[in-house]
């Protein structure tokens, strides 16, 4: 086995694991990486971020992200990898087939990521066989970060947020109606921007108003994705990211009151992976 870089990249950040052949790892983290909303020259001042954390000669990269489910953004990330690191190989997957590998292992399963945006699929033990599309944060992403922030941000704006948590939002953010909407429409990656909302969100758990939203969303998440999977009742599922991992209790209160099993979550998949690829 040569030097292996495995890659988990989300839409906020990637994280990365170098294994040497005597099976030491280092590790970097950087910011998140997304063909969809990044332009190459974004992308790369990632890499090159990447590189000088991690500069070492690299014989083989296991790149799993966001956007990656298009073949086109495939070689467009791997093309940007060999920049710096020409003498490797280089395998780009989808993020969700990360989430498979480092939740379900060999075995068959549903698994979950509930992060900034979400994704879910079915798994053979081996395969992805199914997969309910995401679509997006713009449209759908039930239960994650960015779903979380915008439904949080229009309820404060309509006063559907109770008059305590409202005082608390406006003293925190001192957030104008119109400097929202200038984050949301004029400036780049605005799905990101709406995620950091969710650590409110976890201040105020407690509260029953926030605990709702998110029980909400994750009920959301589970009917119009996990329930379309058939044995879904019967099958093992599985989650992975910031969002589930954080509000896991109330993940699991959810899904067992649709008679569904919840067996790991875990807040990043790059530990599984990193065993998966030793």
């Amino acid at each position: 086995m040569g030097v292996r870089l495995i890659a988990d990249s989300g839409f906020t950040k990637t994280d990365w694991r170098l294994v040497n052949e005597e099976g030491k790892i280092e590790q970097a983290r950087t910011a998140g990486i997304n063909p969809y909303y990044q332009t190459e020259g974004e992308m790369l001042e990632v890499i090159k971020d990447l590189h000088a954390q991690l500069p070492q000669k690299v014989d083989e990269i296991f790149y799993y992200g966001t956007g990656c489910s298009s073949g086109t953004n495939r070689d467009k990330i791997a093309k940007l990898l060999a920049q710096y690191y020409p003498e490797a190989v280089i395998d780009v997957n989808h993020d969700l087939l990360a989430a498979a590998r480092s939740l379900c292992g060999d075995e068959p399963g549903i698994a979950c990521i509930i992060g900034t945006g979400t994704n879910s699929c079915l798994y053979d033990g081996q395969k992805i066989t199914h997969n309910v599309p995401s679509l997006g944060w713009a449209i759908a992403d039930e239960g994650g970060g960015t779903y979380l922030g915008k439904t949080l941000v229009t309820d404060y704006y309509r006063k559907d947020m109770p008059e305590h948590l409202r005082k608390i939002f406006k003293e925190k953010f001192a957030l104008t109606k119109d400097d929202f909407l200038v984050q949301i429409y004029q400036q780049p990656i605005p799905g990101r921007f709406l995620a950091t909302f969710a650590k409110f969100i976890g201040e105020h758990i407690k509260d029953p108003y926030m605990y709702n939203l998110v029980a909400t969303g994750f009920d959301t998440f589970i009917t119009k994705n996990v329930l379309k999977y058939e044995g879904a009742d019967k099958l093992p599922i599985h989650f992975t990211g910031s969002v589930a991992y954080y509000f896991g209790t109330i993940l699991r209160a959810v899904a067992q009151e649709k008679g569904l099993y919840v067996k790991h979550i875990s807040e990043h998949p790059i530990a599984g992976l990193t065993l998966f690829h030793q």
